[in-house]
Order: structure tokens, then sequence, then C-alpha cells
């Protein structure tokens, strides 16, 4: 391939050398993707011909595909979500074999949305869509060491019936996601005058380790807790003292996903939950935790700790979550801080993500395979 300045030349180039180790990607469009390039460059679209990869075979007919390429935007390929028979939905199976996680090849890098994740976090993509149905952006984001948030449910449109999933989206960061997230929410105008991105600090917000029922893997509990503590001390965040206990959604959760939404045992922790998150939530505070409980697991599967205990929640609340970096464990797996805010304000999450990662330490970039 001749070797350009061209975005789009450059995601392709790093697709061709990297991906037959990663296995992010199932198609890959690259005499399109440079036409595309060519033609936002040339109306001078908003984007300019960012390039970014789509969720799985159906991903390029998604509402925030369809909106990212109105704007300039240049899907460069569909990326791996599980494969057919998949009994756990946190591996993607990619053109060259089963995607791995970039950190840590023996270790999965989440899902469902795997390929969108590996394929942000090793530059082959600027972007990328996904879909969140019980973390299925957030807990690749953690696992991946990238940005990934999802929408308030039913914002935007969605093929799932039952109403947990929505559309999400990935970037190195939130200020990266900022112009992705701009169109397919449909923001105009300067970006601190759409997003409202100078919010007061510091930013109420309430921590929680476990919501109250989650085991969570001691490791990655300090690593959030340390970087709960960092926000802190840099003033970007005050704690409030507010009960985050919920009851378990997993019950719940399953018997919405299975066509049971008025299961009585899952109406009652759907009510007592949105009443404890709506009092959690006044004033406009947040809400942190872990964004999984454990670190990535091996390619054999989750093992008896879900990988959803903190994320799936939401789903079933319709709060819009993302996932942003906060550090790793010893083995070197990332690890991801959850921020949720009130339903409707994905505006906000977004403006506080972009001041949270500000006060962090810049998330890295994984090695080149075969480097680590």
């Amino acid at each position: 391939m001749t070797r350009t300045t061209s975005a789009v030349a450059r995601a392709l180039e790093r697709i061709e050398r990297l991906d037959p180790a990663l296995h992010a990607f199932i198609e890959v469009w690259p005499d399109e993707a440079l036409g595309r390039e060519r033609e936002a460059l040339a109306r001078r679209l908003p984007l300019g011909g960012l390039p970014f990869a789509v969720k799985g075979p159906s991903g390029i007919r998604s509402y925030a595909a369809r909106r990212l390429i109105a704007a300039g935007g240049v899907p460069v390929g569909a990326t791996s979500v599980p494969g057919p028979g998949t009994v756990w939905q946190t591996w993607g199976q990619g053109a060259h074999g089963r995607t791995v996680n970039p950190w840590r090849a023996d270790r999965t890098p989440g899902g469902s949305s795997a390929g969108s994740a590996v394929a942000v976090a090793a530059g082959m993509a600027e972007a990328a869509t996904g879909s969140d149905g019980a973390g299925s952006v957030r807990i690749p984001a953690a696992w991946c060491g990238v940005f990934g948030l999802k929408t308030t449910n039913g914002l935007l449109p969605s093929p799932d019936r039952t109403g947990l999933a929505s559309a999400g989206v990935f970037a190195r960061s939130a200020a990266a996601a900022e112009p992705c997230l701009r169109r397919v929410l449909g923001g105009g105008g300067p970006p601190d005058e759409a997003f409202g991105l100078l919010l007061p600090l510091p930013l109420p917000a309430v921590y929680s380790e476990d919501l109250g029922f989650a085991e969570v893997d001691p490791e990655v509990a300090a690593v959030v807790r340390a970087a709960v503590d960092r926000l802190v001390a840099a003033g970007t965040v005050r704690l409030l003292d507010r009960d985050a206990g919920l009851l378990d959604p997993a019950g719940a959760w399953k018997a919405v996903r299975g066509g049971s939404p008025d299961d009585p045992e899952a109406v009652r922790v759907r009510r007592t939950n949105d009443e404890r998150l709506d009092a959690l939530f006044s004033g406009g505070a947040l809400l942190l935790t872990p964004a999984t409980p454990n670190r990535p697991h091996g390619h054999e599967g989750p093992g008896s700790r879900y990988s959803t205990a903190l994320t799936w929640a939401f789903n079933l609340s319709g709060h819009p979550a993302a996932s942003l970096p906060a550090g790793f464990t010893g083995d070197g797996c990332p690890v991801g801080l959850q921020l949720v805010a009130s339903r409707g304000a994905d505006l906000g999450l977004l403006a506080a993500a972009r001041a949270v990662e500000d006060a962090l330490p810049p998330a890295p970039t994984p090695p080149p395979p075969g480097h680590r």
C-alpha cells in the first residue's frame, strides 16, 4: 500500500499490519474508504474523513454509522462480535481468528463490541460504533484501555425490542470521542456551547465499589479507588455521602431479555432501583464505580463472576454510562472507571468524562503485537 499522510490510509495500513495478530475485523473496505475520504474532504464535511469502524456485519446500517457518514466520517471496516452459538458474550471472532486483548493476547478484550474496542486501542480506527445491552460497550472499553459511552436507552433508534440495548461510541479518550458523539447525538455549534464542557468543579459524585451486591476483585477495586482519590485531590470531584446500594439486577435483566418484563420480581427490582437512583442523581450528581468487577479473563470463558455485574443495572434503568481508563492491575490488565449520569444527560456525562480524564494520567497505548 502506498503510504500517504491521509488519515484513512494510515488506518488501513495499521489494519493490514496489526489485524492478522489482533483479529479485530471481519471485513475491511479499503477502496470504498479512500473514495469516501476524498469526497468528505472535497465537500469539507465536519468530520473531515475521520476513519471509524462499525460493530459487526450489520453495523454499517446502524443509526450511529449513518450519522457519522453523513458528517464526513469514513467507515474502514466491520469489527468482530461473538461467533455463532456463543453462550457468553465477552469475546469476538475476527476474519483471522478469535479477537485478542491488545494488552495481553491470552485475555479476552471483552464484548460483545470486542473488535470495536480493539480497533480503537490499537489505532486501527480513530473511533468505532458499538451497542450496549448489558455492558457491551463499557466492558471492552475498560479491558482495552479506551473510552466508551453508552447513550441513554431510547434516546437513539435501536433494533433491540427489549429496550435494554442502546448505541455507543468508542474513542481513545472522551476528548477524541466528542466530535463523533456530537454528530451522533445531533449537537451543533461550537463544542463548549453544544456540550456545556465548562462544568463547574468540583463535580458532585457518589462512589460505590460494588453497588451493594457485586463481588469485586480487590486489585480492580484498589485501582479505581486510587483514581477516585486522585480526582478528589485534584478538585475535580467532591464525594457525596449518599447510599449507592442497589438490588442485584441479574434476575430482572434476564427476565426482560427473555421476554418477561412483567415478571413480578423483575418489576419490583426495577422499581426499587429506579427510586434509589433517582435519589442518588438528584442535583446533577454523578455515580462512580469500577466498570467491571473483574480483570480481563482468559479465552476459555468468564468463570463464575459476571463481567456485567456493575453495568447491566443501567441498561435496565436506562441511564447513560461511560468507561474511561483508570489504570492497570499488576499483571498488566487495564481497569475502567465507570461514570453514570441522569437519564438524558448524555452531554453532561461527556463533559464530566472530559474533566475526569484531564485529572488522570494520560492512558498509554498498547505495544504492537509481538512486543509485549
